[in-house]
């Protein structure tokens, strides 16, 4: 437990300073960017001279850019930190974008545990035949095609053609458990809600997890495979233990790298999806992302930054403390 409780302090002394030169980055970056910050919050070139100055002294526009970073972090710590687009105070509105990024990750993360895996295991068991190449063509084109791509051919398929789907609108319950409507309903046994919910999510979230769906795939395979060439197995067949017992046996042992790598890959879908949000409508982290870029609210987008960096790095962690109790060798 000692080497345990040491590994988890370097990473958490790690935590800080990855947070602080990530925002620090994208605020540079928004920062040296040649405009006038302020006219443009205030209206362009129909702006107010005394908002305009007003803005300047409210923003610390004047200053140095490591006082206005100093400024902007205080004022999402404090949650004093108003967009000058939106009004809003910052972490409000992330707030409120966050669980509709929840449930799209969720949906995704779902349909990346139930295709992805099996496909992994049949993919190893059927080990160099045609279902072998065929698991692998999809995860290849599941990495290597655009996202908006794939999401448009599927719009056109399920929504202008077959009717299947729903492309408008974020289903609300008239109540509130979790603040998630999709966990909201499963709570309350509210059926209808629930389909709503997913015939507005499931496109969008087998989209943001098609990627996933391959690379999950991928990893199963190879790891069953290493696990089922390792010596357990063949003292296991020499006892006369059933092929299936055994493949039991060998997905157990085969999923510590898969565990891993689900725990990473559910950090980064709640990250935000800024295509896929944008594409299918969603007001999630992503789509606030890419309207911050759009009006240049680049506090906003430092927040938002700060909120996505700070969920992966937390998943990032528990994964990382996970494994480091499951192998004792990553420890040191």
């Amino acid at each position: 437990m000692a080497e345990l409780r040491r590994f988890v302090i370097r990473r958490l002394i790690t935590f800080i300073p990855t947070l602080v030169g990530v925002t620090f980055i994208v605020f540079v970056i928004a920062a040296v960017v040649p405009a006038n910050p302020a006219a443009l919050w205030a209206g362009g070139e129909k702006a107010n001279p005394q908002v305009v100055k007003k803005l300047i002294e409210e923003y610390h526009l004047n200053d140095n850019i490591l006082v206005q970073y100093y400024y902007i972090m205080r004022g999402f710590f404090e949650n004093t930190m108003v967009s000058p687009i939106t009004h809003d105070y910052v972490w409000e509105d992330l707030k409120t974008a966050f669980p509709v990024t929840l449930q799209l990750a969720i949906v995704a993360f779902i349909f990346i545990l139930v295709l992805g895996i099996p496909l992994g295991i049949v993919s190893a068991l059927k080990r160099d035949t045609w279902v072998d190449t065929a698991v692998r063509i999809f995860a290849l084109i599941g990495v290597s095609t655009p996202i908006f791509w794939i999401a448009y051919l599927f719009i056109y398929a399920f929504y202008t053609k077959l009717h299947w789907i729903v492309l408008s609108g974020t289903p609300t319950p008239p109540y509130s458990i979790t603040g998630i409507p999709l966990i909201d309903s499963l709570l309350k046994l509210d059926f209808h809600t629930f389909a709503e919910v997913m015939k507005r999510y499931s496109l969008p979230g087998f989209i943001l997890g098609f990627a996933g769906i391959g690379v999950v795939a991928r990893i199963v395979r190879n790891s069953f495979l290493d696990a089922y060439s390792a010596d357990f197995t063949e003292y296991a067949l020499a006892r006369g233990l059933s092929k299936w017992r055994l493949y039991r046996h060998v997905l157990r042992n085969s999923m510590v790298p898969v565990v891993t790598v689900l725990g990473l890959m559910f950090g980064g879908l709640l990250a935000g999806a800024p295509i896929t949000e944008t594409i299918f409508g969603l007001p999630g982290l992503g789509f606030y992302m890419y309207q911050a870029i759009q009006e240049y609210d680049y506090l906003g987008l430092v927040g938002a930054v700060f909120f996505v960096a700070l969920i992966y790095m937390t998943a990032n962690l528990i994964v990382d403390i996970l494994y480091a109790w499951i192998d004792p060798r990553v420890r040191y």
